[in-house]
């Protein structure tokens, strides 16, 4: 059946963030990836009703022959690459963090499965193979740290650029309620833990979310401009509404939940110390010292008989270790 601009356009104003002309056009990646982010988080749906007539033209053309030469290199679509395999990451690192191997093998997973999910829209596709295995392959370089969501984005978006192909574009046969099902099961297994973990601890995962994409920005502060074009585009939303003056009392909010979540990362910095055996004002000579020791005590491979025990403080001396020495490095003097 032909598509009709006037219906992709209806579509894209009632349910643009859900995809549903996406939908529409037979588009189900790109429509799992709005239903998944919100529309690429409000930006790339705005920016779409540009791009609709030539994807209606697409979805009513006859369906080309397989071409061999890889598509044209995209600085768009890598950006989305990177930032959608961040955003996968940090829902993993809220829902999934408490199973065990999760830094193995869950958090590499989601993150190159959602790069993959970037390399599916429109007529392109890469190998899913290749971007899992750079995925797994980083992972354990960056084993026990949250901030290891960014180089795996960023080595799986390289690996899935360079495996680019175009689509062979033929008919599915699939009625619209095998795809619905397919979408709904995807976006199941996406949202299903994330709210599963934000009913049972509310608070716990604003704090784990804040002190996530802290750690990313304070590894990011070796790249001053690129840390400051993420940490604008994160508050994006904010910033937009309160351009746009929609009353005071609700940016006070907006305000007093920053500063909640802030908190967080103070009572984080406490549990560090703490994980030490140090006090509050502890230099950093012993900061070092401490963690030299601790160290040596809980290695897995002098606790072989209680393994499991020895890895979770061995991680959590790890983090505890990072934390304050960053904190004490953005110190001035």
């Amino acid at each position: 059946m032909a598509k009709r601009l006037l219906v992709a356009i209806a579509l894209w104003a009632l349910g643009g963030p859900a995809g549903l002309h996406h939908l529409y056009l037979g588009r189900d990646n790109h429509a799992l990836l709005w239903m998944l982010t919100l529309g690429g988080f409000g930006v790339g749906w705005l920016w779409e009703l540009w791009l609709l007539p030539g994807w209606v033209a697409q979805a009513n053309s006859t369906p080309e022959a397989h071409r061999e030469e890889p598509p044209p290199l995209s600085p768009v679509r890598f950006l989305g690459q990177v930032f959608v395999g961040i955003y996968f990451g940090l829902v993993a690192l809220v829902s999934l963090s408490a199973l065990h191997g999760f830094y193995l093998v869950l958090l590499p997973l989601a993150v190159g499965l959602g790069v993959h999910l970037v390399s599916e829209v429109g007529e392109q596709s890469s190998d899913l193979q290749g971007t899992l295995t750079a995925a797994f392959a980083t992972a354990p370089i960056f084993y026990g740290r949250s901030v290891a969501i960014l180089p795996i984005s960023l080595t799986t978006s390289v690996l899935a650029q360079r495996h680019r192909r175009y689509k062979s574009r033929r008919g599915t046969g699939e009625n619209l309620s095998a795809r619905l099902y397919r979408l709904g099961l995807a976006y199941l297994a996406f949202s299903g833990p994330l709210a599963y973990s934000a009913f049972c601890n509310t608070a716990a995962t604003a704090n784990y979310v804040a002190s996530t994409i802290g750690a990313t920005l304070d590894w990011l502060s070796i790249f001053p401009s690129l840390s400051s074009v993420l940490e604008s585009m994160l508050l994006l939303p904010y910033n937009a509404w309160k351009t746009l003056g929609f009353g005071h009392s609700y940016f006070q909010e907006w305000e007093k939940m920053f500063a909640f979540v802030q908190s967080f990362q103070t009572e984080r910095q406490q549990m560090a110390y703490k994980i030490l055996g140090l006090q509050s004002d502890a230099t950093l000579d012993e900061i070092n010292k401490s963690y030299r020791e601790l160290v040596k005590r809980w290695h897995p491979d002098h606790n072989r008989h209680r393994a499991a025990e020895a890895e979770r403080h061995f991680i959590e001396l790890q983090a505890a270790y990072e934390l304050l020495t960053q904190m004490r490095k953005q110190k001035p003097a």
